[in-house]
């Protein structure tokens, strides 16, 4: 008598049936639906750093997605963009912008966050805004000295310019993820 048994889902993505091809889909969607976000960027005539979608959507995807696919995703965002695409923030391509930084990092964030969400900590709201918070951080780790580089700034400047502005938007979309997620899995969970 042979026992099977199905494989607990890791993170969302994986509730979807399919294999390459999903995963495929998967990656060139969150790609492109970050690309769609940065165009919902608010200039700030105080700092080069517009308020933007971004971050919201780069932290769902490694959430739903899982570290691999997250990073391809997010990889493939900087790479068309990097190619002339005009989909990062303010209609920037290529990678002489001095936002590049925050770019990069959405690519680790979105493995952290992947990493994390694997292992259940999407799951409920509070593991969920941990996990959206320390991505973010992730994001700041890369766009703050970035930041502080290209435009010829010291690093407590550029932390006042690339960091404290948007602190409390990044708060909401913290509170708006830890809400969306543990929903997804409660829905997940009723089928």
């Amino acid at each position: 008598m042979t026992v099977t048994t199905l494989a607990r889902p890791r993170v969302l993505a994986d509730l979807v049936p399919g294999g390459i091809v999903r995963d495929v889909v998967l990656v060139a969607s969150a790609a492109a639906l970050t690309g769609l976000a940065a165009q919902v960027a608010v200039p700030l005539w105080f700092t080069p750093v517009p308020l933007s979608l971004q971050t919201l959507t780069v932290l769902l995807a490694g959430a739903a997605l899982g570290p691999v696919r997250a990073v391809a995703a997010m990889g493939l965002y900087l790479a068309v963009g990097a190619v002339g695409v005009p989909w990062f923030a303010q209609g920037n391509s290529g990678l002489g912008f001095v936002t590049l930084g925050y770019v990069i990092g959405f690519i680790a964030a979105a493995g952290v966050v992947g990493l994390l969400a694997r292992r259940g900590a999407d799951r409920s709201v509070i593991g969920a805004a941990v996990v959206m918070a320390i991505g973010n951080l992730v994001i700041y780790a890369f766009g703050v000295p970035y930041l502080a580089v290209a435009a010829g700034i010291d690093l407590p400047t550029a932390v006042n310019l690339g960091a404290v502005p948007f602190l409390v938007g990044d708060a909401l979309k913290v509170v708006i993820a830890a809400g969306l997620l543990p929903a997804a899995w409660w829905l997940a969970r009723r089928d």
